[in-house]
């Protein structure tokens, strides 16, 4: 199986009379900008068309779209689509499989070359853009109403067009996103809005850094950390950026504890490659955001070393 073509998906969507929409566990924007974007249009293609998205923890960003209560029967000669999901492990509802017809669209590196049909730009900023450059190609609708989710979802993995992932056409899109008449400055603050109990986090992050000369450096958050600041799991992610602030940190990872005592390892970078360093570890991503997971502190101990080493090469590299 290779790269399919958007006619392809293109005549696969008017196939099938119910279409059902998963993005990946712990969303962020672009899993759910990128979903909503490509139901939303397809809603207004195709009246007729029963468009369901599923998904669980939406968490607080319901301002860019909302779960359906899906029934294992409405998978019964159902077109599935995956967007902003590299593997099949991370499916956020595993009845993905349970569809008529699988398409995965994703701009990760495509090590899970899952579906029946699959479109991967891995050089994509995010999965929102090809979205985008889909809908434009097959000529489908693009109302404000589609273009929200969209830009929501570019503006988050982008990080507000600062990732070198950007590129010329992700401002193209954007200009014509913004021509529809979306709330440029909502959706912004929207994405960086925090509860203060996040901004309170965010500051204890610092505290709990191990920073190595090398540049690399790591912060383990607990379940018990959390809990004394009464932020959920999926809160903590606002952490995530935060060393990067630092102007001595060039890679760093955010380790946070799950209720089942295992650990979600959050991997960045500002120039040495990390996501050969996640596969080790049951995870994966782009060059330099990627995600893993670490069943112990032993393993936690090991993934800072390996930072460490990746962080040295890199400069004696640039050097």
């Amino acid at each position: 199986m290779s790269n399919t073509t958007f006619d392809e998906i293109y005549a696969k969507i008017k196939e099938y009379d119910t279409i059902i929409l998963h993005r990946h566990i712990s969303p962020d924007p672009d899993a759910i900008g990128s979903q909503a974007g490509l139901g939303r249009s397809i809603k207004l293609a195709f009246p007729e068309k029963r468009v369901l998205y599923a998904g669980v923890d939406w968490g607080d960003l319901t301002w860019i779209n909302k779960g359906d209560d899906i029934k294992d029967e409405d998978y019964k000669g159902a077109l599935v689509i995956t967007t902003d999901t590299a593997d099949r492990p991370r499916v956020s509802d595993q009845r993905y499989d349970m569809g008529d017809f699988l398409i995965k669209m994703d701009h990760h590196p495509n090590v899970d070359p899952y579906g029946d049909l699959y479109y991967v730009n891995d050089q994509a900023p995010a999965a929102s853009e090809i979205i985008a450059d889909f809908l434009i190609s097959q000529k489908m609708p693009i109302t404000a109403e589609v273009a929200l989710p969209i830009y929501a979802g570019i503006v988050g993995d982008t990080g507000r067009f600062m990732y070198p992932e950007t590129t010329a056409h992700t401002f193209e899109i954007a200009a014509m996103l913004a021509k529809t008449g979306i709330d440029l400055t909502q959706i912004a603050r929207n994405i960086s809005d925090v509860t203060f109990k996040q901004a309170k986090l965010q500051s204890s992050v610092l505290d709990y850094m191990t920073v190595d000369k090398s540049g690399a450096a790591y912060a383990v958050l607990t379940q018990a950390d959390l809990k004394k600041m009464g932020v959920t799991t999926e809160e903590a992610s606002v952490t995530v950026s935060t060393p990067g602030r630092i102007k001595d940190i060039l890679t760093w990872s955010v380790i946070v504890e799950l209720e089942d005592g295992t650990y979600r390892v959050h991997y960045r970078s500002k120039g040495p490659v990390i996501n050969g360093l996640a596969a080790k570890h049951n995870g994966g991503g782009h060059a330099l955001a990627s995600g893993a997971k670490a069943k112990d502190e032993a393993e936690i101990k090991q993934i800072f070393a390996e930072l460490i080493d990746v962080t040295n090469k890199y400069k004696e590299e640039h050097e």
